[in-house]
């Protein structure tokens, strides 16, 4: 059990050790595209559960400067999480390395000059980075607090190709590899529940996911978004949904398999149920208000303490 009562290795506290307070991450739209989207190629349509939007803040808009959504995004979390007085910008959708350096270099020094901004965190796709753009954020990171996120989403290749990724497994491991060398804190993100994955195959994956030299990890339940492929291919049949009970009994499942020193840094995921092409399937209460993301790690917790365990307990390094 960690100092704060946990029975995980938390991504929040890390900053708490480190920073000695509570660093709140700030979403940013860049405006930047995706390799895997094309109009003009249908066979790079993106891929089949990808809605952006669903995930953007209303401050986040591509058509304010980093130093507007800055302003603003610190303005809302002020009110919200009165606690933070430094904050980590977060370029967020698509594909946050889909451009020229020297756009990244730009943006990246506008939200490094804001007083109040302590580091960066980039999401992107491992198909999306070159050791030009790597050797860049590593000159950051002597400075700054410098991330890269990967969009992970799977380690199998027949689950790739069925959700139309637009690259294989072994681009990930590479690309975690070129960044976790040159000392740059590198994170992963995972889905759980795309078709055809049983559960043995995801505690599988959290083996494949221990070998990768990664600082933290974040999982998302697999939400059918409208707007998507995924949504239109299955419009009138969904697939099958655990219900909340089920899903932290999975995440918990995986904790205990989980490299003891990688972080976690979320359990699930969130959109407004507006976004959702299945609302009813939405996890709620019994009096039908819909269950917060930020209840999801008390649930996570509370499972570890009732079966008396923690993250990696039944870790077996290879």
């Amino acid at each position: 059990m960690t100092p704060d009562g946990l029975r995980y290795n938390s991504y929040s506290s890390y900053f708490k050790r480190t920073y000695g307070s509570r660093l709140q991450k700030l979403s940013l739209d860049a405006g930047f595209g995706c390799p895997n989207r094309d109009p003009d190629d249908r066979t790079r349509g993106g891929c089949t559960f990808c809605n952006n939007r669903a995930f953007n803040p209303n401050y986040c808009s591509p058509s304010k400067s980093i130093a507007q959504q800055l302003d603003e995004g610190i303005e809302f979390h002020q009110r919200r999480y009165r606690k933070a007085d430094r904050y980590l910008a977060y370029f967020q959708p698509y594909s946050n390395t889909f451009a020229p350096l020297e756009t990244l270099k730009r943006l990246y020094a506008e939200a490094l000059a804001h007083p109040l901004v302590a580091g960066l965190i980039i999401g992107t796709r491992p198909d999306c980075v070159d050791e030009e753009k790597l050797d860049y954020m590593a000159s950051l990171a002597k400075s700054h607090y410098i991330a890269v996120e990967y969009g992970i989403e799977s380690c199998y290749d027949d689950t790739l190709r069925a959700i139309n990724r637009g690259h294989l497994f072994e681009a990930t491991r590479q690309a975690i590899r070129l960044t976790a060398d040159r000392g740059i804190h590198c994170g992963a993100h995972i889905i759980l529940g795309f078709p055809n994955e049983t559960d043995q195959m995801l505690l599988e994956e959290v083996d494949v996911i221990n070998t990768l030299p990664i600082n933290t990890l974040k999982m998302h339940q697999l939400q059918i978004l409208v707007g998507t492929p995924m949504a239109e291919q299955y419009k009138t049949t969904p697939p099958p949904n655990r219900t909340l009970p089920q899903y932290v009994s999975l995440v918990c499942d995986i904790v205990e398999r989980l490299r003891p020193d990688i972080m976690i840094e979320r359990f699930a995921g969130e959109v407004p149920p507006r976004y959702q092409a299945f609302p009813e399937l939405s996890w709620r209460r019994p009096d039908g208000r819909l269950i917060r993301n930020e209840e999801i790690p008390v649930l996570v917790n509370k499972e570890l303490e009732r079966r008396n365990t923690y993250q990696g307990i039944k870790y077996k390094e290879s």
